[in-house]
């Protein structure tokens, strides 16, 4: 059989913290969904080259309740296991995380098919982020974290911790030990342990997830220790080689093939100008090996990323892509489609009171960190485009619906259609927030005719977007000037950001009114 080369990313997008499990003869990669709902999104594939998302875990306000989480808070590094016939799903939602503190409750929910329904969440610990379950060869689990040390003049990394998980007690048991300290790189985080030919390997991610990202190794004969880091380390980095196209490299997990073969996943980013990166942490894959002596080795030498690999020994699967257009036809929102913090229910997002209509109801503002009327996808090019329908009869200034181009409270482009009392009806405009610093007044506001629908759409290139319009039948009419958009990107602002760049529809009624606003169909299309 002639091998198959996987393109990396094989994620794209915003997909960071990979952890990859394999049942059977089906993989699986959860990755953060920070304060998107819902929370961890897993990809499915049969041959690691070819991925499709299918399903999320967290689909319920009673496993995950992040109505006033910080931006770049919620789910943290997911961790996905498989045994014996259970599906294993560990999580961290992170309340706070500016400061010294960062609070940081740990949980595990289960399932026996992937798609669900999952549990309801037991509580573990909430010493630190990063969790993960392994599951040993004589049956009993170990949680690892990392350890946080919120005290001035400490290592705030303050090193990999053990204890041990009963599942009969469904709850953390015996004593909790420090096991790995980690090297100069620091910023030791990411564990995951794993049990081969009588060795403990322990893999973590270390030097920050940024540019200086890596992936360490270190080993053991015990579960508890010592652990010794690998001679050759790091294992994997792009620090110090700025022309790699896959930088950031780290945050890495393993998985064996039913062929014996031995890949990692681990997250990355490709700048669009500079160092920003408005994709976000993407997730990409690496062939490894076991060397002579034991340690873990990418299978093409050295430590860079690769952009291709060699596939493993696999029959080719692939999917059928996703169509690029939603009608909003289906019962419910498609696997695309997230929101912000809270689930999609009848009080704020309908597929039924118009058929053929996503409906949103106005809510908070832009800055709300409770409860936005906002749904989007992920920007997975750096060439695309967006465009939708939408009706929207607003009665007063502080109503407001349309296309968003959002990375968070604080940096988004927004189209949208107001009321203006000067104007004398409904107009359309653009808004910017940078870094906080709110703007309304790029261009002047665009009187609209009362009543139809208005189609939106915004053109992608690079760190560059041009938003245009048409009512009617007109042709489509230019509004404002290409935008730069660098600064919807994690490496933007002052203190570092985790997600990416969403581009979707909303509604903000700052009355509390509710105004509706109709969405007849949303096409995401991708130049590249």
């Amino acid at each position: 059989m002639s091998r198959n080369l996987i393109h990396n990313p094989i994620l794209r997008g915003f997909h960071p913290d990979p952890s990859i499990c394999r049942a059977g003869d089906d993989y699986y990669i959860a990755t953060s969904t920070f304060e998107w709902f819902p929370g961890v999104r897993i990809h499915h594939s049969r041959d690691l080259v070819n991925w499709r998302p299918l399903t999320y875990a967290l689909t319920r306000s009673s496993q995950l309740n992040m109505e006033g989480d910080p931006d770049s808070g919620g789910i943290w590094a997911p961790c996905l296991t498989y045994d014996n016939g259970l599906f294993y799903l560990i999580y961290t939602d992170v309340k706070s995380r500016q400061g010294a503190f960062k609070d940081t409750p740990n949980y595990l929910v289960t399932a026996e098919n992937i798609e669900g329904p999952w549990s309801e969440p037991v509580y573990l610990n909430s010493s630190g982020f990063d969790p993960s379950l392994f599951h040993d060869e004589d049956g009993r689990k170990w949680l690892v974290n990392m350890l946080w040390d919120h005290r001035t003049g400490r290592n705030s990394f303050a090193g990999i911790v053990l204890q041990e998980y009963s599942v009969e007690e469904q709850r953390l048991i015996g004593p909790v030990a420090n096991i790995y300290k980690g090297t100069e790189l620091a910023l030791t985080e990411g564990p995951h342990l794993y049990r081969k030919d009588g060795w403990y390997y322990l893999i973590t991610a270390e030097g920050g997830t940024q540019y200086d990202h890596a992936v360490t190794v270190a080993r053991a004969k015990q579960i508890e220790g010592p652990y010794e880091t690998a001679p050759v380390n790091p294992l994997l980095t792009s620090a110090g080689n700025p022309e790699l196209p896959l930088q950031k490299a780290g945050h890495a997990s393993l998985v064996e093939t039913q062929t014996g073969e031995w890949y990692m996943v681990h997250l990355c980013g490709r700048p669009v100008k500079d160092k920003y990166c408005n994709l976000g942490r993407e997730t990409a894959i690496q062939r490894v090996e076991f060397t002579e002596d034991g340690w873990l080795a990418l299978s093409g030498g050295g430590n860079a990323p690769a952009l291709t690999v060699e596939g493993p020994d696999l029959q080719v699967h692939p999917f059928e892509p996703a169509a690029p257009r939603d009608d909003f036809e289906a019962p419910q929102l498609d696997v695309r489609w997230s929101t912000l913090r809270v689930p999609a229910d009848e009080s704020w997002l309908s597929l039924q009171e118009r058929p053929g209509y996503l409906r949103l109801k106005g809510r908070e503002s832009m800055s709300s960190m409770h409860r936005q009327s906002l749904v989007a996808l992920r920007q997975q090019a750096f060439r695309c485009s967006a465009e939708t329908s939408l009706d929207f009869e607003p009665q007063h200034f502080q109503q407001m619906a349309g296309l968003i181009v959002y990375y968070d409270t604080k940096d988004y482009l927004y189209l949208r259609i107001t009321h203006d009392e000067v104007l004398g009806g409904r107009t359309l405009g653009l808004i910017r927030s940078k870094d906080g610093v709110y703007e309304d007044t790029l261009t002047p506001e665009v009187p609209l005719p009362a009543g139809g629908s208005v189609v939106l759409k915004v053109v992608i290139d690079g760190e560059f977007a041009q938003f245009y319009y048409k009512v009617g039948e007109s042709s489509w009419e230019q509004i404002g000037p290409a935008l730069e958009i660098y600064h919807l990107s994690d490496d933007f602002p002052a203190y570092i950001r985790f997600t990416g760049t969403f581009i979707g529809m909303c509604a903000q009624d700052l009355a509390g009114t509710f105004q509706p606003a109709d969405f007849d169909y949303f096409e995401y299309l991708e130049q590249e």
